[in-house]
């Protein structure tokens, strides 16, 4: 048995992984404002708190951390979305928790995932997308991960896609993930429909389904959907992969969002080569993918 724990821009989740890569218990933890005022120490308390009892029923090898952003060997060098820079989270643990920790980018541990036992086990060659808080990716050639170094790469959320647009959290202007997460979806919903910030992902849900001719809906939906195409399909043209896999709270979002992305880039001609098929899918193994691929060996190119 393993530990997997996934460290989101809005939530900490933690699962219990059996040896074929499966989730038999989780926990999870939404970081509410308070937390962030003190991030570190939320991140810890309930990492320690939740391990020292996982490992009192469990027998754990070691422990996986995903994480958004870059990752130097133990240290979070930066990560944008948790708003912690040069932050040693694993020498901090070990000094309550004696098992060995890996950490690694989430995105890419998600794609390892869908990779071994999700939605890309099929493809030799393809481009893992993360949409929730901000956009990760990590991209698959011959069934193995593109290795980047000590640099962080696959940064999908920071390609520039509007000239001087909106401010990102990065310190750059018009980063796709201000257009095209999860996140940014979300808020646009919101403020178009008057809705209180706290709306959940899941109310907004239920509205786009209940109201699919509200022309207010469709046209942030639309908007949204194209700077979506736009970003895909540079991907696409770059890496040629067999499919694209699309995880995060998109997947929730699946069912109202896939099939218009698909018919938009086709439409619009976005990709250089023509296409029989576009496999564009949401992950399999859905939020719960960067859990259970943290704990993976990693196999890179």
């Amino acid at each position: 048995m393993k530990i997997g724990i996934d460290l989101g821009g809005s939530h900490i989740a933690i699962g219990v992984i059996d040896d074929k890569g499966y989730i038999v218990e989780k926990t999870e933890k939404r970081l509410l404002s308070k937390d962030k005022k003190d991030i570190k120490t939320s991140i810890e308390s309930y990492i320690i708190k939740n391990v020292k009892e996982i490992i009192q029923k469990y027998k754990i090898k070691e422990i996986g951390i995903a994480v958004p952003g870059t990752i130097k060997g133990t240290a979070i060098i930066k990560s944008v979305n948790l708003g912690v820079k040069n932050y040693n989270l694993v020498e901090n643990l070990q000094k309550e928790i004696n098992l060995p920790i890996k950490i690694r980018n989430d995105a890419k541990c998600a794609a390892i995932a869908e990779n071994r036992i999700g939605t890309l086990k099929d493809y030799d060659r393809s481009i893992f997308l993360t949409l929730g808080t901000g956009i990760g990716g990590a991209v698959i050639i011959n069934n193995k991960l593109l290795d980047t170094g000590d640099l962080s790469g696959c940064e999908f959320g920071h390609m520039i896609i509007q000239k001087d647009g909106i401010k990102c959290n990065c310190g750059k202007n018009g980063c796709f993930e201000k257009y095209a997460s999860m996140k940014a979806l979300k808020t646009n919903l919101r403020e178009a429909l008057g809705l209180d910030e706290k709306t959940r992902g899941q109310e907004l849900l239920d509205i786009i389904r209940k109201n699919p001719n509200n022309e207010i809906i469709n046209k942030v939906i639309d908007e949204y959907i194209e700077y979506l195409s736009i970003g895909i399909s540079n991907l696409i043209n770059i890496f040629e992969p067999e499919a694209v896999c699309i995880g995060g709270s998109f997947v929730y979002f699946a069912d109202v969002l896939l099939e218009k992305l698909k018919n938009n880039i086709q439409k619009k001609k976005y990709l250089f080569n023509n296409r029989d098929e576009l496999i564009i899918m949401p992950a399999a193994l859905g939020n719960d993918a960067g859990i259970i691929g943290c704990p993976f060996e990693d196999v890179s190119i």
